[in-house]
């Protein structure tokens, strides 16, 4: 009796042996397959891109190397890239990546977390664009209210003595250019969507200050900021302007352009007046391209010594030159420069690792003016910023410019 236990014991412990070491080796085959999982090179270069990001970035609000979940406008502008390809795919896996984000920065009320009306900052209204689509498809009573609180802050932004809005509370007088950007697209599809487009002529203002004081005389191309007040020691004291051309600043007003005429309505009078702006700042930035056909960062001084081509300005400017052609705004040979740039895009930016995953090198980090301390806004200011690797604004244009190059 004592033998058969014993043997039936051993003959357990040589199974659960066996299914221990089979169990691993599958596990470690899973992993290295999972590991060996290359994008494939035969996917369009959207696709490859936005499964690059899926990879490296599972949740949105880990981009551009966030360690914690924050309603940002850099998430919101490469999760429009996002939106955009699931309207083109129809691939449920790019609207998750969106809706999870979101889900994820509000409350059960309503609320988006850690969110203060009085800070007055236009970056916020930037990821509430997700929200209109979101709304549309699921009929999330939450959506909506972010979208009226976000428009309620526009109402009581404050604003310059000529009516721009401030960039943020705690610059007062103060118009930014990415500002456009962050605000107008958004403020366009909420009026014509909810307010019988009672807010278009406040929309084109915005523009019409941009173009009578950021835009150089001497250039056509446009500055980062205005201080209507001149009092900030950044500001011109005739102008009132900041005295550096950015790459990524006219990146941002040119896909502020494109982006809120999206919504524009054509029969409004103003709607000739904004196409006319995209077609001047497209016509004076094709002139400030490199050889290769690429934006510097300081943009009208290209011999700039340590001035460099960079990606997230490059990208911005593509992609605003391939959907104003697509839509008829610009004439379509600047759909053919977009497709020439593209290419050089790829060849200076561009690093596809092993696992097939699309990398972007050298992408300027985030600068602003003033503060604390105190950014003086300078060329040398501009040419000192580190570059990395995936910064979220060269990622986002990078894939903006692909989807709007694909059609």
């Amino acid at each position: 009796m004592h033998k058969s236990l014993s043997a039936k014991f051993n003959f357990l412990k040589a199974t659960l042996i066996l299914l221990l070491f089979f169990g691993n080796k599958i596990n470690a085959q899973n992993q290295a397959d999972s590991e060996n999982t290359v994008i494939s090179y035969d996917l369009k270069w959207s696709e490859r891109t936005a499964l690059s990001i899926l990879n490296e970035y599972p949740n949105a609000w880990q981009l551009d190397g966030n360690d914690r979940p924050k309603w940002d406008y850099k998430m919101g502008f490469v999760l429009s890239g996002f939106e955009k390809l699931y309207q083109k795919t129809n691939d449920k896996k790019y609207q998750k990546y969106i809706k999870d984000y979101v889900d994820g920065m509000i409350d059960s009320t309503g609320n988006i977390k850690k969110y203060d009306i009085k800070e007055y900052n236009i970056d916020y209204l930037n990821p509430g664009k997700l929200l209109f689509n979101l709304y549309d498809e699921t009929k999330d009573s939450r959506y909506l209210q972010i979208i009226g609180k976000l428009r309620n802050q526009l109402e009581s932004q404050p604003r310059t003595p000529s009516g721009g809005f401030w960039h943020k509370q705690i610059y007062p007088n103060q118009m930014w250019i990415d500002g456009l950007y962050m605000a107008e697209p958004f403020y366009t599809q909420f009026t014509v969507k909810y307010e019988k487009g009672k807010s278009l002529d406040d929309i084109a203002k915005q523009f019409e200050l941009v173009q009578n004081h950021f835009v150089d005389k001497k250039t056509g191309l446009v500055y980062q900021a205005w201080d209507e007040s001149k009092e900030i020691a950044w500001a011109d004291k005739q102008t009132g302007a900041s005295p550096t051309i950015w790459g990524r600043g006219i990146g941002w007003y040119m896909v502020a352009l494109v982006e809120t005429l999206d919504y524009f309505p054509k029969s409004h009078p103003k709607y000739k007046v904004l196409v006319s702006y995209l077609e001047q700042i497209s016509k004076s930035v094709n002139q400030y391209k490199s050889e290769s056909g690429l934006w510097y960062q300081v943009a009208d001084k290209p011999e700039l010594y340590a001035n460099y081509v960079e990606p997230s300005a490059s990208g911005m400017i593509i992609y605003a030159f391939a959907k104003g052609a697509n839509k008829g705004y610009l004439s379509s040979s600047y759909k053919t420069t977009a497709k020439k740039s593209f290419e050089s895009f790829v060849k200076e930016f561009v690093k596809v690792d092993k696992k097939g995953e699309i990398n972007i090198l050298n992408v300027s980090s985030n600068v602003g003016l003033g503060g604390k301390p105190f950014r003086d806004g300078t060329n040398n200011y501009y040419l000192s910023s580190k570059t990395k690797e995936n910064g979220a604004i060269g990622l986002g244009a990078f894939l903006l410019a692909t989807i709007e190059l694909e059609k």
